[in-house]
């Protein structure tokens, strides 16, 4: 019962080497820079501007110099004990009269006064430069460093054309006004402010090199082309020494090897989904189908010219040639195989990524899926590696929907399939072998689930729209209980229970939940002895103990039974500023799937798991999973890909590394959380295929490769269902057809019924749950015992699965 102690004394023994607290220390620390500086994607280097050569002097510009943005905001926010800028950044790597001190010293009393103001990192607007300044920083150095930051947060989407854009329903007026005030075309797009300041920059130095620490996808067109500026890296949110991973490689101290997880397009109007993205506060119409991302990009006809950088895309500081391309076909299963030379002068990583090109057949399909990737370790000049990538005919595969092959099953339609191999999506080179199938193939024979409810249209490969009618869907149960209303749900407090008189003296007679963990009871028995009301409250959020904020699951005294405390997460272990106690924030999510390497997710993943551990709690709710539809939604930090499956597979590595602590890890938001505004209300119209080809692809594949103990579901409605509400998505799909065996939790507070979210499938109420209205809807026969009985051995499977 070694958890369970720590839950119930606290606080717990320090878990780092010789005694020493794991929480934010010196080990960690290097472990979040070293993501950092292995996430960050280089994106130009024209004539070799980079790395700076040593003693090169700098200026630096832009209030991104200090005003440094380690991560999204919300729950993915971290409290840590410092942060690192990349002014700071260069101070410590480079000897003194290297940087120009005076812009240094300009935007650091500029921004902390923004700060003392009550201004956050990211929402600070540029100030203007003295043409003084200029001169000056001009006549000391002939190169200009130039930083641009971006912040985000959790219950407001980022906007654009605010002139077009209404007031919306759920969302955080504060950043929203701060945004509107700061950015006049959305913070996509470079602010009037910036945009001065960059052409200022431009005209008076003949090198000049961008940093961007954004945690989304923001427009590089202007910078792209123009020979007026040589070198740019994207530094996404790295964590609290983002900074100093910056200034590392700028300097060449470390190689850059990041590689992109998402498309970067010209204009914002040019991702799908963007024109309609407010149309409604009520829905979200996902009309361009599968094509998301570079699955868009590159298929839909006139879509690739729109293109800045490609899916996959990234420079290093050498030189790779890819050689031998070949794919090996046995059964169901393919490996390719590539040799990887590092032909230039320095040490260097790249990242072979394998491509399908399929048939378009009946159902019509991407020019290019990604079916797998492997990073190469770092080769020296010279060296040569065989890099071996394996992947499975399902990585392939297509599901039918609408019966053009066999219905509600997973397809591979006859024809050829081809395959790419090489650094990018669009550099990939294609292999001799190919797949030839003569006839169609049914890989797996499933049931409709998740269906429109309403008729709509979506895209085809050839850019056209087909008609897609609503699915015969049967109605949900009609609610016997009268509805809470939004007031009554939000902030909720658990409720707080008094032990019973002579409690202690039951406890030796009760049956005990270590009975359980013994194997001296079964839990389908120590569960059908707990009395209704014991059953009802073991549903819902406990109240907070220790250093928690985010509330408990178990907390039953009388059966024995912990008070199991969670965490806020994805970029680090998160509690509140007046506990004092600060931990380690590792980089974004976002730049985390830019490594390419499940190894160093892993390590991330490892180190939060222990941190929260450290500090008695034993569920951290990460990682975040949802696929970025598109570059508006305001969490998009929070979450990894475009890409299912490169989402997947780094998400896995995060579990795994989190549950190898016995910590259990909470992929989240299950499913299409992929906008902010009136989040908790919003349908998500789409149909079944891009459902489960795109937008839960990445949960399925965690299932079965990381086996995570907990889910959490999604705030929005699925096709006219809250998530937390779909039996289809619940037990159907999850439980049914992937064979979860873990707790699913609500997000906090969610506007579903709690005894049709039991129900559903959905076993844990957060942060608070409603046990009399359960109670009642158990005496109306609304909810079985049996429902709820299942649903607490799934609770209960978690808490004992923490006992290690």
């Amino acid at each position: 019962m070694k958890q369970w102690t720590r839950s119930r004394y606290l606080p717990g023994l320090p878990l780092g080497g010789n005694g020493k607290r794991a929480t934010a220390s010196e080990e960690h620390i290097r472990l979040s820079r070293r993501a950092a500086r292995e996430g960050m994607v280089l994106l130009k280097n024209e004539g070799g501007a980079l790395p700076l050569a040593k003693g090169e002097k700098i200026a630096l510009f832009g209030k991104g110099t200090v005003d440094y943005v380690k991560g999204g905001g919300g729950s993915g926010d971290v409290y840590v004990p410092y942060t690192v800028d990349l002014a700071e950044g260069f101070d410590r790597l480079t000897e003194s009269g290297t940087v120009f001190p005076d812009t240094v010293e300009f935007y650091r009393s500029y921004v902390g006064e923004q700060y003392t103001k009550g201004c956050i990192p990211g929402m600070i607007r540029e100030p203007a430069l003295s043409e003084a300044l200029l001169a000056k920083a001009a006549a000391f150095a002939q190169t200009a460093v130039i930083s641009i930051s971006r912040f985000s947060g959790e219950a407001w989407d980022r906007l654009a054309d605010f002139d077009k854009t209404p007031e919306h329903k759920g969302i955080d007026p504060r950043p929203v006004a701060w945004s509107r005030e700061l950015f006049e075309r959305g913070d996509f797009y470079l602010s009037d402010a910036e945009q001065t300041m960059v052409s200022q920059v431009r005209a008076r130095f003949p090198k000049v090199i961008v940093v961007l620490n954004t945690g989304g996808v923001t427009d590089t067109s202007w910078f792209c082309d123009d020979p007026g500026i040589q070198g740019a890296l994207l530094a996404w949110q790295g964590g609290m020494e983002g900074g100093l991973a910056e200034a590392e490689l700028l300097l060449g101290l470390a190689e850059p090897e990041g590689r992109l997880a998402d498309t970067f397009a010209k204009r914002l109007e040019d991702y799908p989904g963007s024109g309609n993205y407010f149309e409604s506060d009520d829905y979200v119409e996902y009309s361009e189908d599968i094509y998301v991302g570079y699955r868009f990009f590159e298929t839909i006809p006139g879509a690739a010219e729109k293109v800045v950088y490609p899916f996959g895309y990234g420079l290093s500081y050498t030189d790779f040639e890819l050689t031998g391309r070949r794919i090996d076909i046995c059964g169901h299963k393919f490996t390719a195989r590539v040799n990887v030379t590092n032909t230039g002068n320095r040490p260097g990583r790249q990242v072979v990524q394998v491509y399908c090109c399929p048939p378009q057949g009946k159902l019509g399909k991407p020019l290019r899926q990604l079916v797998g990737y492997r990073k190469t370790r770092m080769l020296q000049p010279g060296e040569t590696q065989t890099v071996l990538v394996a992947f499975d005919q399902r990585d392939m595969a297509s599901y039918d929907d609408v019966g053009a092959v066999t219905r509600s099953s997973w397809v591979l339609e006859n024809g050829e399939y081809s395959f790419y191999i090489g650094e990018d999506v669009r550099r990939a080179e294609k292999a001799d072998q190919v797949l030839r199938l003569s006839e169609d193939i049914v890989l797996d024979q499933l049931s409709e689930r998740l269906s429109p409810r309403v008729a709509m249209k979506r895209l085809r490969s050839d850019g056209s729209y087909e008609e897609l009618p609503a699915g015969d869907r049967p109605d949900l149960p009609a609610n016997v209980l009268v509805p809470l209303s939004g007031a009554e749900i939000e902030g909720a407090e658990p409720y707080v229970r008094e032990v019973p008189a002579g409690c202690r003296y039951r406890l030796k007679t009760e049956p005990q939940l270590e009975q359980v963990a013994e194997g001296e009871v079964s839990l389908k028995d120590f569960v059908s002895g707990l009395p209704d009301e014991d059953l009802a409250f073991l549903l819902g959020g406990q109240p907070n103990t220790g250093l928690a904020n985010t509330y408990g699951y178990g907390n039953n005294e009388r059966f024995g039974i912990p008070n199991v405390m969670t965490a806020d997460g994805p970029a680090g272990v998160r509690f509140l500023p007046e506990t004092g106690v600060k931990t380690t924030a590792f980089p974004c999510a976002t730049l985390l799937a830019c490594t390419w390497d499940e190894e160093i997710v892993e390590l991330i993943g490892e180190a939060g798991g222990l941190e929260a551990k450290e500090n008695n709690v034993f569920a951290w709710l990460t990682p975040g999973v949802c696929i970025h539809r598109n570059p508006l939604c305001g969490r998009n930090f929070e979450y990894y890909s475009e890409d299912p499956l490169l989402a997947g597979r780094q998400a896995s590595a995060m579990v795994k590394g989190i549950q190898s602590n016995h910590v259990a890890a909470t992929p989240k938001h299950f499913a299409l959380n992929n906008k902010e505004s009136n989040r908790k209300n919003s349908d998500s119209r789409v149909s079944e295929r891009a459902i489960r080809e795109i937008y839960i692809r990445q949960f399925e594949i965690i299932v079965k490769e990381a086996h995570p103990w907990s889910i959490m579901t999604s705030y929005n409605l699925i096709n006219g269902v809250h998530s937390s509400e779909s039996e289809d998505l619940l037990n159907g799909i999850l439980r049914g057809e992937w064979g979860f065996d873990g707790m699913v939790t609500t997000d906090w507070w969610t506007f579903g019924e709690h005894y049709r979210e039991a129900l559903a499938g959905n076993d844990m109420k957060m942060g608070c749950g409603y046990p009399f209205r359960l109670l009642e809807a158990l005496k109306k026969g609304a909810i079985t015992r049996e429902a709820m009985e299942k649903a607490a051995e799934h609770v209960l499977t978690l808490i004992l699965r923490v006992d290690k």
